[in-house]
């Protein structure tokens, strides 16, 4: 078995702004004048080649970062399996010690999840917090929530990963420190919560989130039942998701070149090249390993997303390994039941990548991304061709009929101009005959003004 090891140096320099955290239902901000220093740790196993692990672990420096910190070493070990205690072989963690002393590091971070008992293990040994990718994710959306919702489904996640970490703390949810995986509860305001007290949150929380669920739920089926088709943009963090709602509907959505900028989705209203309108929806990114107590929480936010007419699945064309990005979402789709919906491949920042660069960067997608739309949210390009794509794509299961319009029923003309596809006008002696394309929700509305076929 070979080890290997990678020391990287970090500033500690840097101040950072106020980061949320609360236990319970309290909210309290604590002003941070440092950015911990971090070790990460990556473990590759047999099935494993050495790309995909460091891949792992550079993602999760980003995740690290986003957090709030400074990763300064690195430290990967070959093993065929987890040892049952510490995770890595008892050599590993003592060169993990000394690496950590020496950088005087903060906090371990594994790229593997821990079970509560190797991280109380290694939090024994190492004298410094071991937590792992699980805990970073939380911890970026427990920043990043802002809605009601969003902080209800952050907090209700974070609690189902700490319960099973609190057997043998007695009723103490502290921590050693205050910073990356301890945003909400414990930490540095010492807060004594027991077993019991925790499970009556997280059932609160439940129900809370049950209720905002069901609201949703009947706004989808007002939407379903509406005449406007629904489009969900799913994709990796940082893709360019948000820029692309942006894009093609002018809305403000908040756009950042980081990971987990927006946690809430936003709908809005945008028109097709036909004149048809259409509404879209911007979903949370997704990303390796995206941990199951999210995705469990986020269910009824994700649930638009299984519910769309049409799917934009957006990529990042400058990632070295966008086909990687497409993997991880499509896993995340199967587990919410959103696989079924067919999608648009959008490759997006093209305009970051030389042209003789894009086959290979693309050849990971399904087709070698022959088929992937090719944009660029933040200059424009590509875009009227993904529109006029959009519109195939969602007229695609229409109805083509015929309707003989009055001249003096003009609003007929542009209400179906803005809820179906209108293809061909020619003027008769009793009035427009219009040829047009009509989902289901409308064929029943316009029914009266229908030419037999």
């Amino acid at each position: 078995m070979t080890d290997h090891d990678t020391t990287t140096p970090g500033a500690t320099s840097e101040h950072r702004g106020a980061f949320g955290e609360f236990g319970g239902a309290a909210d309290a901000f604590i002003e941070r004048t440092f950015r911990e220093r971090i070790v990460l740790v990556g473990v590759q196993f047999p099935f494993r080649r050495t790309s995909e692990v460091e891949a792992g672990l550079d993602e999760l420096e980003l995740l690290v970062d986003t957090a709030g910190a400074d990763v300064v070493g690195r430290v990967v070990q070959r093993r065929d399996r987890p040892d049952p205690a510490t995770f890595l072989g008892r050599g590993k963690v003592a060169e993990l010690k000394t690496l950590a002393e020496a950088t005087d590091c903060d906090t371990v971070v594994f790229d593997e999840e821990l079970s509560p008992a190797q991280q109380r293990n290694l939090e024994k040994i190492l004298g410094r917090t071991a937590i792992d990718r699980t805990a970073v994710i939380l911890d970026i959306f427990a920043q990043n929530a802002t809605t009601t919702e969003g902080r209800a489904q952050v907090e209700l996640a974070l609690l189902r990963y700490r319960l099973p970490r609190l057997r043998g703390k007695g009723t103490s949810l502290s921590q050693q420190g205050g910073g990356v995986g301890t945003r909400m509860g414990g930490g540095e305001t010492k807060l004594e919560v027991d077993r019991r007290r925790i499970v009556r949150r997280i059932h609160h929380l439940e129900r809370e989130l049950v209720a905002i669920a069901e609201n949703r739920t009947t706004q989808r089926k007002a939407r379903a039942s509406g005449p406007l088709p629904l489009v969900a943009i799913v994709g990796y963090t940082n893709a360019g998701k948000s820029t692309l709602l942006n894009r093609i509907t002018g809305a403000n959505v908040l756009v950042e070149d980081r990971l987990f900028a927006t946690l809430d989705a936003a709908t809005r209203r945008f028109d097709l090249p036909g004149g048809q309108s259409a509404l879209v929806t911007d979903t949370v990114g997704f990303v390796r390993k995206l941990p199951h107590h999210l995705v469990e929480a986020f269910k009824s936010t994700l649930e638009v997303v299984a519910g769309a007419d049409q799917l934009i699945h957006v990529v990042d064309a400058s990632d070295d390994d966008p086909g990687a990005q497409y993997t991880a979402v499509r896993e995340v789709l199967a587990e919410i039941g959103a696989d079924h919906v067919p999608e648009l491949l959008v490759a997006n920042k093209a305009d970051l990548v030389a042209p003789h660069e894009l086959p290979r960067r693309l050849a990971g997608l399904p087709d070698g991304g022959r088929g992937a739309f090719v944009v660029s949210a933040r200059t424009g390009d590509g875009i009227d061709a993904l529109l006029v794509g959009v519109q195939e794509a969602v007229n695609s299961t229409a109805s083509t009929v015929e309707l003989l319009v009055p001249y003096d029923r003009g609003e007929v003309l542009a209400a179906l101009h803005r809820h179906g596809e209108v293809m061909d006008t020619e003027a008769g002696d009793d009035g427009v005959l219009v040829t047009a394309r009509l989902h289901e929700a409308e064929l029943a509305r316009f029914a009266p003004l229908m030419v037999p076929s």
